[in-house]
């Protein structure tokens, strides 16, 4: 991946207050962050050109292994058809897997200029916490994710295209969608992504933000 011109990281340091997006969706075992097992987890950093236009950037996945004692609903599994333990599945620990996405993160950043990174996801409060839990459990110090903000793009969806569910959200900004490939975190990333970015480059072209 090629470095961003000097710019392009001037817009992204300016665009969110020196935020930089990055995109995360995660699999899971439930709904409860701290008893859960995280079972897949990927990234896309958010980028900028050199006229302002965003784009996704290089995607970072993986499959993760369940922590010790983690709870796995058999609803969840079915739902995904994640099978965590399939003896051909190739998964790291949650160790591995968080401490390479938040480099690959660090790097972007400075990349870009950018002092942090926020996370977006598709009902992004879920993700965010998983992340948080998955990285407090492996006692992760430099998590380069704002604690608590976040962008969600349920929110900014309903706002702009009047849906809420990502398959149709990306039906009416015309991006392509599989229900069959859904509910892997490495394809809900970037389509989220997608539309993440569809969302704030037709903002512009309304006559939202233009840059400094």
């Amino acid at each position: 991946m090629s470095e961003p011109s000097s710019k392009a990281s001037s817009l992204m340091a300016n665009r969110f207050r020196g935020y930089m997006p990055v995109v995360i969706d995660v699999e899971t075992g439930g709904f409860n962050a701290a008893t859960d097992a995280l079972l897949e987890i990927a990234a896309v950093p958010i980028q900028i050109d050199d006229q302002g236009i965003a784009y996704p950037g290089e995607t970072i996945s993986y499959h993760v292994q369940p922590f010790e004692g983690a709870n796995i609903e058999e609803a969840a599994i079915k739902f995904t058809g994640i099978d965590p333990y399939h003896p051909l599945r190739i998964a790291n620990t949650e160790q591995e897997a968080l401490e390479n996405i938040f480099r690959s993160v660090r790097k972007s950043l400075k990349a870009c200029g950018c002092k942090r990174a926020i996370l977006v996801g598709h009902n992004a409060h879920f993700d965010h916490g998983f992340v948080t839990a998955a990285a407090e459990r492996c006692d992760i110090k430099r998590n380069p994710f704002h604690p608590f903000s976040n962008f969600d793009t349920v929110s900014l969806a309903g706002l702009a295209l009047g849906q809420t569910v990502l398959a149709r959200a990306c039906e009416a900004a015309s991006i392509a969608f599989s229900n069959d490939e859904a509910h892997s975190a490495r394809y809900d990333t970037e389509k989220t992504a997608e539309l993440f970015c569809y969302i704030v480059n037709r903002w512009q072209e309304l006559g939202g933000w233009l840059g400094d």
